[in-house]
């Protein structure tokens, strides 16, 4: 297993085609593949594809015989490396420390692990071509790694190509950003979004694209029977917030594996923002987004909760779910959101 600072690519990623919504996307970069940046910020919401992209654009650079379009032969022994997960002049810093037999999650992406990548940016090519360095998600970089990296944006070593992943830019230092081109991923229209989850099985295809907002790699991530069951609990509990039991449903965080409880919390959250957005909506007299199966109870709290106080709420629950990536109790907090929840009833 590959060290932080070594990481290269799944190879499974690495060969991975296009989505269809990209296809037009993509043509349009090759068309100007002879002003390519040294450094490339792909931004845009979670769930649309955004890592697919640069797997794809790193492809693109490191392809030896490219097609006359300038798109990946996908038969070179560029290629072939790529796909195997063993291209020498590709690295890919993540969000996960391979330092161990275990692939496991980490917060942050540390200074030493940029620091690595950095030397090896310094190296010559390999196979006498590009190199490629891709970062997912930037925005996990500590302070310290970012600067590193811009020490290398400011002065890039030749043909050598960052490609730096967000869905939440804004986070990433402005020296960082100003140094990047950024291209905002497409994103599907509706139509073709249900279209390609209906293709992969998914038998309620607009339910959970609603859940997703839209984005069908988070719908296919959300479309399972687990997280499914978990959210109508919630939902269910939310119905009936004079009731609410609050330290049950804290409990239900800290269920199942230790390391599992921030991602728990996560969807938590998620569930009541969109949840409360809902509820302004039915206010407003329009339609559920998220919860479309829970219109009626919707409808039936929109009356009871005063508009500014759930805005207020709301707007908290938005900070809290910008510091998931910070040290916190996920129980405590889940249950300190739900009083809160509930005193909005009166």
């Amino acid at each position: 297993m590959s060290d932080p600072g070594t990481d290269v690519v799944d190879g499974r990623r690495g060969a991975a085609a296009l989505l269809p919504w990209q296809v037009t996307w993509a043509a349009s970069v090759l068309a100007r593949r002879e002003r390519w940046p040294h450094a490339a910020l792909i931004t845009g919401p979670a769930g649309i594809g955004k890592r697919a992209l640069a797997d794809w654009l790193a492809r693109v650079l490191l392809c030896e015989t490219p097609r006359a379009d300038g798109a990946p032969c996908n038969a070179c022994p560029g290629c072939h490396y790529i796909g195997a997960g063993q291209h020498p002049d590709l690295r890919i810093v993540d969000a996960f420390d391979r330092s161990d037999d275990d692939v496991k999650a980490v917060e942050w992406i540390v200074v030493d692990r940029i620091r690595a990548l950095m030397q090896w940016a310094e190296l010559t090519s390999h196979r006498g071509g590009a190199k490629v360095a891709l970062i997912d998600p930037a925005e996990r970089m500590n302070a310290a790694a970012a600067n590193a990296l811009l020490k290398t944006l400011e002065e890039p070593p030749p043909n050598t190509h960052f490609l730096l992943v967000s869905q939440q830019p804004n986070r990433l230092p402005a020296t960082v950003i100003s140094r990047c081109q950024r291209m905002a991923a497409p994103i599907p229209d509706t139509a073709t979004a249900r279209q390609w989850l209906a293709d992969r099985g998914i038998a309620d295809a607009e339910r959970v694209l609603a859940q997703a907002h839209g984005a069908p790699l988070g719908a296919l991530a959300l479309a399972n029977a687990e997280y499914q069951h978990e959210r109508r609990a919630w939902l269910t509990a939310l119905s009936s917030p004079r009731t609410l039991p609050v330290t049950s449903l804290g409990a239900r965080v800290d269920a199942g594996p230790r390391e599992g409880r921030r991602d728990r919390l996560a969807a938590v959250v998620d569930w009541l923002v969109a949840w409360c957005a809902d509820l302004a909506r039915a206010q407003a007299g329009g339609a559920p987004r998220a919860n479309a199966d829970f219109g009626a109870q919707l409808t039936a709290l929109a009356s009871s909760v005063a508009a500014l106080p759930l805005f207020r709420y709301y707007r908290r629950l938005l900070q809290q779910r910008a510091l998931l990536a910070h040290p916190l109790q996920p129980r405590l907090v889940a249950e300190a959101l739900l009083i809160d929840y509930r005193a909005l009833f009166g």
